[in-house]
């Protein structure tokens, strides 16, 4: 009856035990860091239940409450949202706690950068009170994840548009001819990949003596947003670069692959019948994907050069070597107690991993539309096809936005 709950506490305990030789050494710098270690051990959590909880969580009263006991799959879904509540709960407590934050005086930045290991215990207590709670509120949990994870593949692709468009003006503010030989060729390269990418697809998805209209139309319309991304890139009112639409391009191509591969395995138009590689291979990237841009969004949010040099080291008042040492240390005293502005919104930060916990376990249940439609395969159902589809819309909408909106709007500013 307890095995559960058991095997959720032993996990949290050995993710305890993991981080308790690191959490005395993150510093003020390496924090936001941790924060991703933490959320990336809640994945490995989640992967590990997902595999080995199920046969547990069938002897738990108030889980398998049922007159007929629900499939295997069934248990493997509650495992992993009961796992990413208890990390959406984490985070967004924390998001609630930072709101108004606004410099490092403020007793909540000693909070949002220290006492790891209190947190860590915190987090371990609240994932393994989530196998307690009723299956009524994880199925609400488990309806509003998929509005969070849809709010995060968008977050998701701003950032994508934030780094290659800095990409493409670092290489670009070289102004030398290696610089855009480097731009060229890398631009080749992706589109090359594109292209490829797409015979592929039509050779996997769109298998002759079939009628595969649906998987041709995906396929077809990425290639228009393809070919469109570089005409409006290279329009000379257009202040575009081709490696932008390149790299989008690139993306636009794995999110139908992803789309299409997403498919039930009895589709007839899906020819690579999802294979248990297959389906492990997308998975990993899937999270991969995930975690990176989770720590992407971390480490671009904590970016300043506000931190490259300590508040007391010496500016205008160094040209004045005659003071008197009382007058220098009363200085020393007011510069201390001088508030100094965060560098980002901490608020914002662990918002973004509440909306990460959601998708990711979108991702590791199929957006539980796989339970007893496609077995043990995860990621596969026409949930997974859409979501992935419009994604892929939404991002070309986005950069096509960003490169016409400075000339639909010339007298506002847009940043990425």
């Amino acid at each position: 009856m307890w095995a559960a709950s058991c095997l959720a506490s032993c996990c949290a305990a050995c993710a305890c035990e993991a981080c308790r030789s690191v959490a005395g050494s993150i510093s003020r710098r390496s924090a936001r860091i941790a924060y991703c270690g933490l959320f990336a051990l809640s994945l490995i959590v989640s992967w590990i239940l997902r595999e080995v909880a199920a046969p547990l969580l069938e002897k738990i009263p108030w889980i398998n409450h049922f007159h007929q006991t629900p499939d295997r799959e069934w248990f493997q879904t509650d495992a992993v949202l009961r796992v990413s509540f208890g990390n959406f709960l984490f985070f967004t407590i924390l998001a609630i706690i930072m709101i108004g934050v606004k410099n490092q005086n403020d007793v909540r930045d000693s909070l949002h950068h220290g006492g790891w290991m209190t947190k860590i215990t915190v987090w371990c207590i609240v994932v393994v009170l989530m196998f307690f709670l009723p299956n009524g509120l994880i199925g609400f949990y488990e309806t509003i994840s998929k509005f969070g994870a849809g709010l995060f593949l968008l977050v998701q692709v701003v950032l994508l548009l934030d780094f290659v468009h800095e990409w493409n003006d670092r290489w670009v503010s070289k102004d030398e001819r290696f610089w855009y030989a480097a731009l060229f060729v890398a631009s080749l390269i992706c589109y090359a990949l594109t292209f490829s990418f797409a015979g592929l697809l039509f050779h996997w998805f769109t298998p002759s003596g079939h009628d595969c209209s649906l998987n041709t139309f995906f396929i077809v319309m990425t290639l228009i947003l393809v070919f469109t991304f570089a005409i409006v890139a290279l329009h000379p009112k257009v202040n575009g670069s081709l490696l932008p639409a390149s790299i989008i391009s690139l993306y636009c191509t794995y999110l139908c692959y992803s789309a299409l591969s997403s498919e039930p395995r009895d589709y007839e138009c899906n020819s690579l019948h999802h294979s248990k590689a297959v389906s492990t291979g997308t998975l990993v990237l899937g999270l991969m994907t995930t975690v990176l841009s989770v720590v992407y969004s971390a480490v671009r949010a904590g970016s300043s050069t506000a931190l490259l040099s300590p508040p007391s080291s010496p500016r205008a008042g160094s040209e004045k070597p005659l003071l008197s040492f009382d007058k220098l240390e009363q200085q020393e005293e007011q510069k201390k107690e001088k508030a100094r502005p965060v560098t980002y919104s901490y608020s914002f930060f662990h918002l973004i991993f509440s909306l990460a916990s959601m998708y990711s376990a979108m991702l590791l249940t199929g957006w539980t539309s796989s339970v007893g439609e496609s077995g043990k395969l995860v990621d596969v159902g026409w949930s997974s096809v859409w979501v992935r589809a419009v994604t892929g819309w939404v991002t070309a909408a986005l950069y096509i936005w960003s490169l016409l909106a400075p000339i639909l709007f010339p007298d506002r500013e847009f940043n990425l």
